[in-house]
């Protein structure tokens, strides 16, 4: 157990001192075989055939989909759309923002691109309504989490081949707690907007009205509505795998962006591709050390060891519970959702089974939790994305930013691990 805390404690104060996470848990894992007295090469063997499954393949695929999607002007089409229905309400836009982003999750499966998609084009529009900075900044990052909530989801993807267990079943458990908690964010941002005088709002439209305004942009946007009934309902339909569904999303998108709204000239495309690359790239530059170090850590018994660590604290299961959460939410800090939960799946799944809890939820408790330490400072990473998108300075969010997650995301922690009919209805409805 030693080895373990010294390997996690050098890739912690890498990551610290702001070394690439890729680099950090590469150092980690060969700092690891080299004390371990094994040889690398072993290890690296296995990182490779785990990066190499097919069922990763979709993570590039709705990375570019998603990226596309950004830059082709369709998910602002959606924007509209949304923003037909409570954009002339107090707090409206806010409501527009958080739905827009579940509705981005169901399509492209990561954060990073709903906040770049979403953040660039409504932040400035809520500010020049008179939404307060800070409260427009902090409700895209928190709102950017139902990205990876809200199935396809990319880590969850990664946690379900890292158990082995079902890829649909670990995108339903989060599904229902990502609406749920998308609901919770609308009421929230209603509540705390409900003195503000500063907000400028549209002038009501008749009932007639209305309906020609939800037709008019549900008609430029239906391409945008369609796409992910497509994607989930292949999935779950059984027509195709995520992979599968993956591939769909992008020759969808490319064929709507360049062929029906012609938005997508090759030169964003070229562009676009690129930047999907490049984050792919980092992606499974981190899997790869992340699964030698998994290896080697399996083969020296580690996981066991840290179960029967945490057994001897206490066997009550509500205390290891909040343990875990705990745990997660400090993985959450301090990397990002793919990387921790890999460690998830290697470190915390046995104390899972000791304690007889079910993988699929196990699978939403590490999916909710973790999306709450992206935007838990002090590290934070999705928090600190929101505001370089949106250009705000870190005082301006971080107290709205807290004020949501104490009173939204984090109560939902709670109720997804311990009533675990949340996480477990809908993967129950495959079997």
């Amino acid at each position: 157990m030693t080895l373990f805390f010294v390997t996690i404690a050098l890739v912690i104060v890498l990551l610290l001192i702001e070394v690439p996470v890729g680099f950090a848990f590469g150092i980690g894992a060969l700092t690891f075989g080299w004390l371990q007295g094994t040889n690398i090469s072993f290890h690296a063997g296995f990182g490779y055939s785990q990066v190499s499954a097919f069922s990763l393949l979709a993570i590039p695929l709705f990375i570019l989909s998603g990226t596309l999607m950004g830059t082709s002007g369709i998910s602002e089409r959606l924007l509209n759309f949304v923003n037909s229905f409570v954009g002339r309400t107090k707090g409206g836009l806010g409501a527009v923002t958080v739905i827009t982003c579940a509705l981005f999750g169901a399509i492209s499966g990561s954060a990073s691109a709903a906040i770049a998609a979403i953040g660039k084009i409504m932040v400035p529009r809520m500010i020049k309504e008179g939404y307060p900075p800070g409260h427009a900044t902090a409700l895209v990052a928190v709102s950017s989490v139902l990205a990876l909530m809200i199935p396809p989801s990319i880590p969850m993807i990664v946690f379900a081949i890292a158990i082995r267990e079902s890829v649909a079943k670990c995108f339903l458990a989060t599904m229902g707690p990502g609406v749920m908690l998308a609901l919770i964010y609308c009421a929230l941002n209603f509540f705390f907007l409900r003195d503000n005088r500063t907000i400028t709002v549209a002038d009501p439209l008749t009932f007639t009205q209305s309906l020609r305004e939800i037709g008019r942009t549900g008609k430029r946007a239906s391409l945008a509505i369609v796409m992910p009934f497509i994607i989930l309902g292949g999935i779950y339909s059984g027509v195709a795998t995520p992979t599968e569904a993956g591939a769909m999303a992008l020759v969808y998108t490319l064929a709507v962006g360049m062929l029906i709204y012609r938005t997508l000239p090759f030169d964003k495309l070229f562009n676009s591709t690129v930047e999907a690359a490049r984050l792919t790239g980092a992606i499974l530059m981190v899997l790869f050390f992340l699964f030698v170090m998994s290896r080697g850590m399996v083969l020296a018994k580690i996981p066991t060891q840290f179960a029967d660590l945490l057994l001897q604290i206490s066997e009550n299961r509500i205390v290891i519970l909040l343990l875990i959460n705990l745990l997660l939410l400090i993985m959450g800090m301090i990397i990002d959702d793919v990387s921790g939960g890999i460690l998830a799946a290697i470190i915390l799944l046995p104390v899972t089974q000791k304690i007889g809890l079910d993988p699929i939820h196990f699978a939403a408790i590490v999916g909710t939790n973790l999306g709450l330490g992206n935007i838990s400072p002090p590290c934070a990473p999705l928090l600190y994305m929101a505001g370089g998108v949106t250009r705000q300075p870190l005082s301006t969010y971080v107290g709205p930013t807290m004020k949501f997650l104490l009173l939204g995301h984090l109560p939902m922690v709670f109720i997804v691990t311990f009533v675990p009919p949340v996480a477990l209805f809908l993967p129950g409805l495959l079997d």
